[in-house]
């Protein structure tokens, strides 16, 4: 009996220490030595901003080959946050990678793709007003998704992919605790099953007709995820319960840093890891993760609204605050729900370092959600400034071994 109860006692104990969120001694001391006021009053409620951080620390050898080591702070697969359009990144590297793996002449990124309506709530999608020749395609849905993270966009390549089909690629690729069953239109469970008939055509010559779908996946919904004292619902009445997550889009935070990772130096990640996709959709990928509104003709942008640092959230997030010619930021942003996410790889040419930082935070003060009341602007982007200003300052100090050559990431921008 006391031998059972050890056992259970042991059992316990192991499952308490493996709940615990993941924390380096450095990072933490780091990020707390210098915390401005307001970075320290989230730092001190991990509970109530749910904030989560990884540093991706870069080293390179003799032979430029880049070598990685993360530090955590507070992250916890388990604690849900909101991936908001954080989801868009690996559906733009499917969509790729689907195309890429047709195999079909004629069938590029470029290609005119057209959207029919096949199901109750889909819409049809003919033409595309911000494109400079009026047609949608695979390339001109990512550059919005990249500039402005634009939802329509998104919505498209995930009917292109489909929802089974993304989930069993992503399963396959290791990342089986992601689920991306929603798109960011009012759609209900079922409706998000089922993804449209697409064409592609050639001046007015069918390429490749992909036919409707639907998704026969289960997911795992046994664990309720709440959030919040209240929600707003579609009739903008208040609903005195905690809003329910559980069937909602999921992408931890480890998972969302290892895409960005496989993007960015895809070499670094083991082979079924990797997107499959060739090295003209990497510098496409790299130019409109990098680029700015402001350096792009088509679509053409109110850069009063689309900022240089609209969707660059460590270290620049701001209208006032311009982004210095030397640096650059490849990355994902995401935002619903009070939840901000960031993964970025940051570049710095003139002093030759670089770095990742993927992180999230939870801003709302009255526990209400689906109101639009969210402290992004005097909680939530100050703390990605603030973080990544640290982590920027850091390593401009710290010796390395060997100087990085980035010119592979120096890209000809204003297309």
């Amino acid at each position: 009996m006391r031998k059972y109860l050890l056992a259970l006692l042991g059992a316990c104990c192991l499952s308490f220490l493996q709940a615990q969120p993941r924390t380096d001694k450095f990072l933490k001391e780091l990020i707390y030595k210098g915390a401005s006021p307001s970075l320290q009053h989230i730092l001190q409620h991990p509970d109530s901003f749910r904030y989560q951080l990884i540093y991706t620390q870069i080293n390179r050898d003799a032979r430029n080959v880049p070598h990685f080591r993360h530090y955590y702070l507070n992250v916890d697969a388990d604690r849900y946050f909101n991936p908001a359009s954080t989801v868009k990144l690996p559906i733009a590297l499917l969509a790729l990678e689907k195309l890429h793996e047709l195999r079909i002449p004629g069938l590029t990124g470029h290609t005119p793709m057209l959207t029919d309506s096949s199901w109750s709530g889909q819409v049809t999608v003919h033409t595309d007003s911000t494109a400079e020749n009026l047609l949608p395609s695979i390339y001109h849905y990512i550059k919005r998704i990249f500039l402005i993270s634009d939802n329509d966009a998104y919505n498209r390549l995930y009917e292109f992919v489909g929802q089974q089909e993304i989930h069993e690629r992503l399963w396959e690729k290791g990342y089986r605790r992601a689920r991306i069953v929603r798109r960011f239109m009012p759609l209900n469970e079922e409706q998000n099953r089922h993804t449209n008939a697409i064409r592609f055509v050639d001046n007015g010559n069918s390429i490749y007709e992909q036919p409707a779908a639907v998704s026969t996946l289960q997911f795992d919904y046994s664990k309720p995820v709440t959030i919040g004292q209240g929600y707003l619902d579609k009739d903008d009445k208040l609903v005195p319960l905690p809003m329910d997550f559980t069937r909602h889009n999921k992408l931890p935070l480890e998972d969302l840093q290892q895409m960005l990772q496989s993007v960015i130096f895809p070499a670094s990640v083991p082979a079924r890891q990797r997107f499959n996709i060739d090295a003209a959709d990497y510098h496409f990928l790299y130019q409109y993760m990098s680029q700015y509104p402001s350096e792009t003709a088509w679509p053409k942008y109110d850069t009063a609204e689309y900022f240089d640092s609209y969707t660059k959230f460590f270290l620049f997030k701001g209208a006032g605050h311009r982004i210095p010619s030397y640096l650059r930021d490849f990355n994902k942003t995401g935002w619903s729900y009070g939840f901000l996410t960031d993964a970025a790889y940051i570049v710095d040419f003139k002093h030759g370092l670089e770095f990742m930082l993927t992180g999230n935070v939870y801003v709302n003060r009255d526990g209400i959600l689906n109101d639009n009341k969210y402290e992004y602007e005097d909680d939530g982007y100050p703390f990605f400034r603030d973080v990544g200003k640290i982590i920027y300052e850091y390593e401009l100090h710290r010796k390395r071994a060997h100087e990085p050559d980035l010119q592979s990431f120096r890209i000809r921008y204003g297309e």
